[in-house]
């Protein structure tokens, strides 16, 4: 049998008011008070109403998110995380896959689910800002590398300065001659910024950033990996490092450094970013950015809540969450 607020109250010998004070977390409650309806609450086994309750302040206690590669770890890792972070606040998340297409994303980011859902948190791969300019009404928070002159809540790490402590890593070994895995084919987003850190690190560190040593992918695959990495050594380049645009990526040109004879990292280092479970283990363990990814999904759900409770019009914010360079066995070696 479901109990009821009513049944609460009267164990409690307080009003129904009351302990609708102390389930809905409002002030002005006496810890006395407090502590006595929540020993009444633990005792009879109450639980609250969730819809009922985000239905009284007009919403539906969910979230959308918005991702392009389901099949990509790191998606499912943060999807995981974004999933965890909204059930902290009582919210369900709906999940939307992309597949990184300009028509999937637009019509999610216009509102075919606006009816349904509170806010939607969306990492776009080919939207353009007019495709934004357009959107639902209703709260959007953007995730990843790509960068609009919008004022919508941008959740993402410093993607320029990660990519350089990867390459200074891979320089500091000694390597001299790197690779950059994972520019777009006539596109400059979304690798634009890894690309950027990677130029910007091999100049500090008074190298060339040879543009014949920067291979092009149609997608961010295995696969894709694997191929780019090929081309550079059928064409005679052979670096003595890979800085890959994913783990995905590097993971893909190790398998074909292994299939030319070539020792990873004795003879090439790799690095990777994202760090997915994947990568840890495998028969050579990867270097890899590793971005804090419960802290993007915990401040992308708190800026949908936060734009549902403010007012309009609030200033939109650009913001970098953390990240570490775990340094493996792709880089270091054995021991």
């Amino acid at each position: 049998m479901r109990v009821s607020l009513k049944d609460v109250a009267s164990h409690a010998g307080v009003s129904i008011k009351t302990v609708s004070n102390v389930v809905n977390d409002q002030p002005h409650v006496t810890p006395a008070m407090r502590a006595r309806v929540q020993k009444s609450i633990d005792e009879l086994g109450y639980r609250p109403n969730l819809t009922a309750r985000h239905l009284r302040k007009g919403r539906t206690g969910i979230v959308a998110l918005a991702l392009p590669e389901l099949g990509n770890p790191y998606f499912a890792e943060l999807a995981a995380e974004v999933v965890d972070a909204a059930a902290e606040h009582d919210y369900t998340v709906l999940l939307d896959h992309t597949g990184g297409r300009r028509d999937q994303e637009t019509l999610v980011c216009q509102g075919f689910r606006s009816r349904v859902i509170d806010g939607l948190i969306l990492s776009p791969i080919e939207l353009e800002a007019d495709d934004l300019r357009e959107r639902a009404p209703v709260p959007l928070v953007l995730l990843g590398e790509r960068e609009y002159d919008l004022p919508y809540d941008h959740i993402s790490i410093d993607n320029v300065a990660a990519a350089r402590e990867a390459v200074r890593h891979l320089v500091s070994l000694g390597r001299r001659d790197i690779a950059f895995l994972g520019a777009r084919r006539g596109r400059s987003q979304p690798a634009h910024l890894r690309l950027r850190g990677w130029r910007e690190e091999l100049d500090a560190a008074g190298l060339v950033a040879d543009d014949r040593l920067v291979a092009a992918t149609d997608g961010w695959g295995h696969a894709d990996g694997a191929a780019a990495m090929a081309r550079l050594l059928d064409a005679g380049h052979r670096p003595d490092a890979v800085f890959a645009y994913n783990d995905l990526i590097a993971i893909g040109a190790m398998r074909v450094l292994s299939e030319r004879g070539l020792r990873v990292p004795e003879d090439v280092a790799v690095a990777g970013f994202d760090d997915v479970v994947e990568g840890r283990f495998g028969a050579v363990t990867l270097t890899s950015v590793s971005p804090d990814k419960a802290s993007i999904a915990r401040m992308a759900v708190q800026s949908v809540l936060s734009q549902l409770d403010g007012a309009p019009g609030q200033q939109a914010r650009r913001v970098h969450a953390g990240y570490t360079l775990v340094r493996r066995e792709s880089t270091l070696g054995h021991g």
